[in-house]
């Protein structure tokens, strides 16, 4: 049977320790990486919707078809969720092309000039009805801190094994805070377009 001097005994105990540091630091990084993971939006998935008045007797409804976003959230740290997003104007559809055309020009959104509509997640609170999400929203040059109430789903494993989770959010936005002022009195009172715009979010993402 082989002896072991202390010496060598020594030599081992340090190799082991040394093995037993590299684990530790190991585990260390894959907790770090699985805490700070990132979704990606998921637009096929996904809905970036409004509503407003029209005539004051009915809602037109609509979309952005071109959007992106990122999401930054650990199940476990809910109030450090992060998120950033951007939507491509010109993608505005309400199902008409000309009143499309309109909302792209420089009556309404001016696409050319303001190109994307943007937010930056602030802070998230949890409350008993839901999230409270706090952020700042840029849309036709003008930045405004804006609130939204939503719910958040997950994380789940989707069929092909890949993490996901599910955003819904909700605000009313009065347009002519950022500038978009066109309008039309009716012949008997009342607007053409109302001010208030319903925004409605469905969000998807993957890691």
């Amino acid at each position: 049977m082989r002896r072991y001097s202390s010496h060598n005994k020594g030599e081992i105990d340090m190799q082991t320790k040394r093995i037993m540091l590299g684990v530790a630091s190991a585990l260390a990084l894959v907790t770090i990486a699985v805490s700070a993971a990132s979704y990606q939006v998921d637009t096929v998935h996904s809905t970036v919707g409004f509503a407003i008045k029209h005539l004051g007797i009915s809602e037109v409804h609509g979309d952005f078809t071109k959007f992106s976003g990122t999401i930054e959230y650990d199940a476990a740290k809910p109030e450090e969720f992060k998120a950033s997003g951007t939507v491509e104007v010109a993608s505005i559809n309400t199902g008409n092309k000309m009143r499309d055309d309109h909302l792209r020009s420089p009556d309404f959104f001016d696409a050319a000039k303001f190109p994307e509509i943007k937010f930056a997640v602030s802070s998230v609170q949890k409350e008993a009805s839901g999230w409270v999400v706090k952020g700042q929203f840029t849309m036709h040059g003008v930045t405004k801190e804006i609130e939204l109430h939503g719910e958040l789903a997950g994380p789940i494993q989707d069929p092909m094994g890949k993490t996901r989770i599910g955003i819904t959010a909700a605000t009313t936005l009065n347009r002519q805070d950022y500038g978009l002022t066109f309008n039309k009195t009716l012949d008997k009172g009342g607007l053409m377009i109302g001010n208030d715009v319903k925004i409605s979010l469905n969000i998807e993402a993957v890691q």
